[in-house]
């Protein structure tokens, strides 16, 4: 029998791979698992432009009530209308931002005339954030414009809303910087 491009083909294939001196019946018989057979699925939104598309995060852990799951998996969601399983450069690598090694984890602080940040507990910079609202307020509060009519309003703070913020979330902030009489208000998902 002569070799044809035909018996080539045929002794090339997987079925005909012993014709070339290769076993590949332990490779048959392995069976593979996807890296994301056991993971969880979550699915979440891309924290990085207006568009706001879903994603799903695949993580590995054992559930346990202290143990910290890692991250192992990112694609774009299908079911979501906006990108419908696609993701730009920015959302395909959100797998490496979420596991970097540089990523802040807990509150900085860096105190007037230092060169250094701090690491701060939350509760700290959440006092201290209470703490330059009421002072900026505070001093920068204007009852009434030049025309005597009541304005209520505070010019030393502005306000911008992120992307990825929930409607239920964006009302309660538009409520809770109107009532700091903020005039200055944006959100990203505009900008």
């Amino acid at each position: 029998m002569g070799l044809t491009r035909r018996t080539f083909l045929k002794a090339g294939t997987v079925g005909g791979s012993l014709a070339l001196g290769f076993d590949l019946h332990e490779a048959r018989a392995e069976m593979r698992e996807f890296k994301i057979s056991r993971t969880t699925e979550t699915r979440s939104t891309c924290p990085y432009c207006a568009v706001s598309c879903g994603v799903i995060i695949h993580t590995l852990g054992d559930k346990a009530k202290n143990a910290t799951a890692s991250v192992v998996h990112v694609e774009g969601d299908p079911d979501h209308p906006i990108n419908r399983g696609t993701l730009c450069p920015k959302g395909a690598t959100l797998r490496d931002d979420i596991n970097n090694p540089n990523r802040l984890t807990s509150p900085k602080v860096r105190r007037a005339g230092s060169d250094k940040w701090e690491a701060i507990s939350w509760d700290d910079a959440i006092a201290q954030i209470a703490k330059h609202i009421k002072t900026t307020r505070d001093k920068c509060f204007v009852e009434k414009n030049a025309k005597g009519q009541v304005v209520n309003r505070n010019p030393g703070m502005a306000m911008i809303g992120g992307c990825t913020d929930t409607n239920e979330f964006n009302y309660l902030q538009w409520k809770f910087i109107t009532a700091l009489g903020i005039p200055y208000r944006d959100s990203q998902a505009r900008v």
